[in-house]
């Protein structure tokens, strides 16, 4: 059954909660402005769609190798990307109620992205508080860099910043990464990690934070191989987008920005664009940054950023074509995508009730199976113990649950969207089977109790 968008946003933060998805940060203190903590099945899914990523893009390829830099890095290497100088939103004021807003949101900009990579927002005089309709200061650009000190004192000479991006690092580790990996251009830096920005209107649950995590690969080509590379990593998002995720193609947007509105590094950028339910908005990233970045380290450190063909004897500065996931994004993508409501059997006969179900893909589901013993007490619970024990040791996430009817049981697998619940019940004593019940179809089907891991594993692959 259809839910309708203005309504699946709370549905969705309520079951986020209740079935340990997704927490309001810091709650017993009252909470924190926009701060998140991922509950057991949250923490589960996050790991679930962040191993997919890097198992795609690292493991499965032969031209990406990954690397992990630091959070806090020397602040020349923010001074030499124009990230201190930069890196602003525009910022107004109500003069009435005082509260605060990016002038680019007021204007209903597509984009949450700050100045350093968009135009500056156009005149906001007929803009007014959408609160209390006041009228608004003069907009002034706010650094998003949350910053920070290092040693023992608190003066500009310790002065450092928490990462805004994980690109930065990778272009500082590009030198080091070249003289290592004896690959040929093109080849590419992939990272996951923690990025933090001082938002002033962060919002949407877990879409805009002030800390949240990406997967970005930088992927370093000869500048006449630009176009091709671009090409080729579009249609990997795409693929990601429909293989790994399973989002419905009528749910994405791949939207080419005009080049009046590029950043002023980029030669082509598309972004990736999702129907959450309050509406159309980013979801990935994808840009041609051309050889602005390693040109500005190139120039700021001294370092000879080249790339030397040991074929040619050519020396290149490499372009660098950008894709760019946002984890947080993807996980809240996911959640909205695969979120439904629809119709169970109750215990009494030919009666239905509504079912809220997570269609999750089965390899990014928290949990892969539940063991459901049918009683307490006696040998049931023996036979399914046995079994989540061994499907533990063949690395299955498996939950097991012997608390409340099997009706209601089922539902609470349906809520964190496990695939298959494993019924053991009399019958198991006599012919060594149990029965699975699907989270789609709700059909069931008998198997023997030693085939399920190898089950499972066949479902999985």
């Amino acid at each position: 059954m259809p839910i309708k968008p203005e309504q699946k946003m709370d549905i969705l933060v309520s079951l986020c909660k209740r079935r340990g998805f997704i927490f309001p940060g810091s709650e017993i203190y009252g909470g924190f402005a926009n701060s998140w903590d991922y509950g057991p099945y949250g923490v589960e899914l996050k790991n679930n769609i962040r191993n997919a990523w890097w198992k795609r893009f690292v493991n499965g390829r032969d031209d990406v190798v990954g690397v992990d830099t630091p959070i806090i890095m020397n602040p020349k290497a923010w001074e030499a990307s124009g990230h201190i100088e930069t890196f602003s939103d525009p910022l107004v004021d109500c003069k009435k109620c005082k509260r605060r807003f990016r002038a680019d949101h007021l204007l209903e900009a597509k984009s949450a992205k700050p100045k350093y990579d968009k135009e500056k927002p156009a005149d906001l005089k007929d803009i007014v508080c959408p609160d209390c309709g006041g009228k608004l200061t003069e907009p002034r650009m706010f650094n998003l860099m949350f910053k920070t000190f290092v040693g023992v004192t608190d003066d500009k000479a310790s002065l450092a910043y928490l990462r805004p991006e994980t690109a930065g690092g990778m272009f500082v580790a590009w030198k080091n990464v070249r003289d290592v990996v004896r690959k040929r251009l093109p080849f590419g830096v992939a990272q996951v990690g923690k990025a933090f920005r001082n938002e002033i209107t962060p919002g949407n649950f877990i879409f805009r934070t002030r800390e949240f995590e990406q997967m970005e690969i930088e992927y370093f080509v000869k500048p006449d191989q630009a176009e091709e590379a671009f090409e080729v990593w579009l249609k990997e998002m795409k693929a990601w987008n429909k293989d790994v995720l399973e989002i419905k193609e009528k749910n994405l947007v791949y939207r080419e920005i005009p080049k009046k509105d590029l950043a002023h590094y980029s030669a082509r950028t598309v972004d990736v664009e999702y129907m959450f339910p309050f509406g159309q908005d980013e979801l990935y990233g994808l840009a041609n940054r051309t050889d602005h970045d390693l040109s500005r380290h190139q120039e700021a450190s001294g370092q000879d950023l080249t790339w030397h063909d040991p074929e040619t004897g050519e020396k290149v500065l490499p372009y660098v074509i950008e894709p760019t996931w946002g984890l947080d994004r993807t996980i809240l993508a996911v959640l909205a995508e695969h979120l439904d409501i629809d119709e169970a059997p109750t215990s009494k006969e030919k009666d239905k009730e509504p079912r809220t179900v997570l269609r999750f893909p089965a390899h990014l589901a928290p949990v892969k199976a539940a063991i459901l013993p049918l009683h307490k007490k006696g040998e049931l619970p023996k036979i399914a113990q046995k079994l989540t024990q061994k499907l533990r040791e063949r690395g299955i996430v498996v939950e097991y649950d012997e608390s409340g009817s099997i009706g209601k049981r089922y539902r609470r697998q349906d809520e964190i969207g496990t695939p298959w619940c494993f019924t053991v019940d009399p019958e198991s004593l006599k012919d060594k089977k149990v029965t699975i019940r699907d989270r789609d179809a709700m059909t069931q089907e008998r198997i023997a109790l030693v085939d399920v891991p190898e089950w499972i594993n066949e479902k999985l692959s």
